[in-house]
């Protein structure tokens, strides 16, 4: 019985370029800060700046220093096309435009307690 040779050739390069693997999806780093000062705002906007998504616990940090801290990481995020939500009074999650935020965070908008000192 004639079987055409074609059906025992090996895969182009072609063709094996269209093969994905499921299992190689690159996991990354959540990381959590718990800031003290301004000038530790940089350090954060650094983790943005590697596509690090990023909790920021200001829950201890004056009003003042935590508007500040807000308005550097809000402005940051702008720039990076990165998306910040808050999660819980004084509690922020930062994350770059490679990482999506699921949930509904819009009735805090609707109430105004977006930031602890606008009450």
């Amino acid at each position: 019985m004639y079987q055409p040779d074609f059906l025992y050739d090996s895969p182009t390069r072609k063709q094996q370029s269209k093969i994905v693997s499921l299992h190689t999806a690159s996991h990354f780093k959540m990381v959590v800060v718990h800031p003290e000062a301004f000038d530790e705002a940089q350090g954060i906007c650094d983790h943005l700046k590697a596509k690090k998504p990023v909790i920021v616990n200001l829950e201890d940090v004056d009003k003042e220093e935590a508007r500040r801290i807000v308005d550097f990481l809000s402005g940051s995020v702008y720039a990076l096309d990165g998306n910040i939500q808050k999660v819980s009074t004084g509690i922020f999650i930062i994350a770059p435009n490679n990482v999506d935020i699921m949930g509904d965070f819009k009735d805090e908008f609707r109430n105004k307690v977006m930031f602890p000192w606008t009450k």
